[in-house]
């Protein structure tokens, strides 16, 4: 084996020092937050790092880790460094994720702004120049062609956008995944109520127009279904029973007084 893969030797004197390293821990924390000593670890040559129980409240399963240092020919250790670092079994905060990807559907209230990066690639521009990126001429140039066209837009939505549009709608609630759709009597694209879209996104998805459907003025997979297809018919079992015949009453005024 290479030298430089070799495990480092455990100095005895740095794996001797936890009385020195528990000292050092209690000049920087209170005595109570301080719990059992709970063996080391060997960081290096004549490197080794002391962990101590963390008995503060709120940090279960966190420790204490205290290095020490033995300098060469040195009889002594020194203290490197005191942290607190969570075990395996500790309860730590979640990654941080930028606003704007925790930013779900629903989430805008009015008057709030999100605006869309630069370079997003769910967006291409409607007119590009090359693959040279566009200063601020440019793009006012590219505003004003789609303005005089009847484009009304300076970028459009690219292949990879409507890919995770697609994706992201077909795995929501309006695709035929859920118990909805399995519990309906038929699929979206054969209901009297689909919109049909237009473009590549026409052979996955349509917009549901019925007003009594969950899903009424939002998109829907074509195989998406509920029990609001315009298909859909109960069982002669639950139709309405007939009203039963009316009753002629022939008393008259006369008759009655006889009574």
């Amino acid at each position: 084996m290479s030298p430089s893969l070799r495990s480092p030797r455990a100095d005895s004197v740095a794996v001797k020092a936890a009385d020195v390293a528990r000292a050092a821990l209690l000049e920087e924390v209170d005595a109570a937050d301080v719990g059992d000593h709970l063996g080391h670890l060997v960081e290096g040559e004549r490197i080794v790092t002391h962990q101590f129980a963390c008995t503060r409240r709120g940090y279960v399963g966190w420790h204490w880790s205290v290095t020490v240092v033995r300098a060469t020919r040195a009889k002594a250790v020194t203290v490197d460094e005191v942290v607190l670092v969570p075990g395996d079994a500790a309860i730590t905060a979640p990654a941080w994720v930028p606003y704007k990807e925790r930013v779900q559907s629903g989430d805008l209230s009015p008057g709030d702004l999100l605006p869309v990066e630069e370079g997003d690639p769910r967006l291409v521009p409607t007119w590009s120049f090359g693959d040279d990126p566009l200063d601020d001429d440019a793009k006012a140039q590219v505003r004003q062609v789609a303005q005089e066209l009847g484009l009304g837009r300076v970028r459009t939505l690219s292949p990879e956008g409507r890919d995770l549009a697609a994706e992201r709608w077909y795995d929501g609630d309006a695709g035929p995944d859920n118990q909805l759709t399995q519990q309906a009597p038929g699929r979206c694209h054969g209901c009297g109520f689909l919109v049909r879209l237009a473009g590549p996104l026409a052979e996955t998805f349509g917009v549901c127009a019925n007003g009594n459907a969950n899903d009424d003025g939002r998109v829907v997979s074509l195989d998406h279904g509920c029990g609001a297809h315009s298909e859909a018919q109960l069982a002669k079992k639950y139709d309405p029973q007939p009203l039963p015949q009316h009753v002629y009453d022939t008393l008259v005024d006369d008759d009655l007084e006889r009574l």
